[in-house]
């Protein structure tokens, strides 16, 4: 016999079927709970040892119309005895708390997949609203996946009725009913729920109460209902050792800043504004003023970053966030940046645009903005993760090349890659790199003049020193006009100017960046390379694995550094008969290939606001790996 969830006993369970890996969507309106709901089972995946990684999936609108299809909000897991890349493409089981829930969602499903609906929203006004016109609960037009019809808000608020809660409120805790039927379903442990809700509604133990009884209500009703005679077990996957735990992007972007600061000893200043998707960052650095980060949220995008480049100016660590047209209300104060050759990490979390455009979905079409989206000739570095767990590392990056080279770097996450979580093996303080600087100290003006002069250079690097505002006797001029080279002094100089812009791009071409490493298993009979940048890694290596298990070999290689580009890129590239790049843009990164390397890349894009599929990847590369070999023959 099994055990309840709450002690009682149960009736066995038929068939218990082991699988490698499952696809969960979790699908309702906006205000069903269903990030909660999917980030609970992520949690409790990642406590069980799954490799995982997830796709939350929102409205724009803070509170869209109830039961309509732009108000639909979903949560995607993928979670694995093995490594994974991506949220997977399509879910082996739909969770669909509406009508409208179940029309956005259910095209993705795949024939034979398990539905599982809240009978209690499908009346005639609900269907009306997302333009049913017969029930597809009894049109038979579900009848090619394992449909499973629960009445959820009943069988909540009867598991409720003697808590005194009223049935509004008794209502919202249905979706801790779905949560506790798949835990039930996928074997997932409890404890970690319960203690988190009774965490989550402290000040309202009536509520924590109510939610941890719809949740062993679910549980339960999958133990005693026929409608399910199957439960599902997902191992643990076999990753590296060392310890782990669940991480978004925008939290490992966070944790990252704060050892950023750590390991180079300074204060740090988050100069931000917020805004989707990037707000998150600034809410987790909030918590860390123990670790000597200052969070200050600005009236508007420019003062975020001016008091970010302050704080530079001032000896610290200046660090500013943003999304969508934030970053084009940041560029004249990066020019500013510069210029005046500080250290500043500006954080660019892209979402689809332009404009306002589409606040809660993903893109990476700023590649072009963060290359040339300043007046004149004004260079900055740029960097990309490649998952949400190395946002950690991209960070500490991205302030290792601000802080060596004196200069503005840009970091390109993304809303997949900010909103979607994996399990991250927390580093060893110890390996973190040493990001300590050197400030000015003596006067170094070449003339023995005594003076300090701000724009002598480092032979190696090209940074001027950085001399902290007050020290004695180092008295110095920076600021927006073109500056003499060495002394600092304002100058019009053609000739000094043509000089200055010249330095200013050297300095970045030099900044030093590890060489592509390319992924081939073939031994070099590959003929095509599939070549990625930011989140676009999950996406792009399932599909190589996918094509490689056919038996036709592909190349994989991801740039994490897009200026300077990696100094083997080129032979890389030539080594190749065909190139094929996917972006979520028009070929923004194709472009800039084609144009510095002269190689006919194959250009592959999506901009419609989610990820790449591996299946729709797999078709890309198998039909350009077959046209290679058809070249050749």
């Amino acid at each position: 016999m099994s055990t309840n969830v709450d002690g009682g006993q149960s009736v066995a369970v038929s068939d218990v079927r082991k699988v490698d890996r499952v696809v969960i969507r979790f699908a309702g309106d906006s205000g069903d709970g269903m990030q909660l709901t999917g980030d609970r089972f992520t949690s409790e995946a990642a406590a069980f040892g799954n490799d995982l990684a997830t796709l939350p999936n929102f409205p724009a609108e803070i509170r869209a119309p109830q039961g309509t299809l732009p108000g639909v909000s979903s949560f995607q897991l993928h979670f694995a005895d093995y490594d994974i890349l991506t949220p997977g493409d399509r879910p082996d089981v739909l969770v669909a708390m509406n009508p409208a829930a179940l029309k956005a969602n259910i095209g993705d499903v795949p024939h034979g997949g398990t539905v599982i609906v809240n009978t209690d929203e499908f009346n005639k006004r609900n269907l009306a609203k997302v333009g049913y016109e017969s029930n597809p609960l009894e049109d038979d037009s579900l009848d090619k996946f394992q449909l499973h019809q629960v009445a959820m808000g009943t069988l909540t608020q009867g598991a409720l009725a003697d808590t005194g809660l009223g049935k509004k409120d008794a209502d919202r805790c249905k979706n801790m009913f779905a949560l506790g039927l798949l835990s039930w379903m996928y074997h997932r442990p409890t404890e970690g729920t319960e203690r988190f809700l009774r965490e989550k509604f402290g000040k309202k133990p009536e509520l924590a109460e109510a939610n941890i009884l719809a949740f062993r209500a679910g549980w339960n009703y999958g133990e005693t209902t026929e409608a399910f005679s199957v439960t599902y077990e997902v191992a643990p996957a076999k990753l590296a050792q060392g310890t782990y735990r669940q991480i978004t992007g925008n939290t490992a972007l966070a944790y990252g800043v704060v050892a950023a600061g750590q390991q180079a000893k300074l204060p740090v200043l988050v100069g931000t504004y917020p805004i989707t998707p990037a707000s998150d960052v600034l809410h987790e650095l909030s918590k860390h003023k123990n670790f000597g980060i200052l969070t200050f949220q600005a009236e508007d995008e420019i003062a975020g970053i001016g008091a970010a480049l302050g704080a530079s100016y001032g000896g610290a660590l200046g660090v500013t966030s943003t999304s969508g047209p934030g970053v084009a209300l940041k560029s004249e104060t990066i020019g500013l940046g510069v210029m005046t050759e500080l250290p500043l990490v500006v954080i660019d979390v892209q979402r689809g645009g332009p404009s306002t455009g589409l606040p809660t979905k993903t893109e990476q079409a700023d590649l072009l903005q963060a290359m040339f989206g300043r007046n004149s000739e004004s260079p900055v570095p740029i960097v990309a993760p490649c998952s949400p767990a190395d946002c950690f590392d991209i960070a500490l990056e991205a302030t290792r090349i601000a802080l060596t080279y004196r200069t503005p770097v840009l970091l390109l996450s993304d809303g997949a890659i900010a909103n979607g979580s994996e399990p991250w093996l927390i580093p060893d303080v110890a390996d973190l790199p040493d990001l300590s600087v050197r400030f000015a100290t003596e006067p170094n003006a070449p003339d023995g003049s005594g003076e300090f002069w701000p724009y002598v250079r480092d032979p190696e690097t090209l940074a001027r020193e950085w001399a902290i505002p007050g020290t004695a006797d180092l008295q110095h001029r920076i600021g927006g006009l073109e500056k003499q080279d060495g002394s600092g002094n304002i100058s019009y100089d053609p000739d000094n100017h043509d000089k200055m812009v010249r330095l200013r791009q050297a300095k970045i071409d030099g900044v030093t960046v590890p060489d592509l490493t390319v992924d081939d298993p073939s031994n070099g009979e590959a003929r095509v390379l599939a070549l990625g940048w930011g989140s676009s890694f999950g996406p792009i290596g399932a599909a190589c694995r996918r094509v490689r298990a056919r038996g036709m070999p592909i190349a994989q290689a991801h740039l994490r550094h897009l200026n300077p580009l990696p100094a083997n890129l080129g032979d890389v590239l030539a080594s190749y008969d065909r190139v094929v790049v996917p972006e979520m843009n028009l070929g923004q990164l194709a472009l800039l290939l084609r144009a510095r390397y002269l190689v006919d890349v194959v250009s592959y894009t999506k901009v419609a606001g989610l990820p790449f599929k591996a299946e729709e990847l797999q078709g890309v590369f198998t039909d350009i790996v077959t046209g290679a070999k058809e070249t050749k023959a």
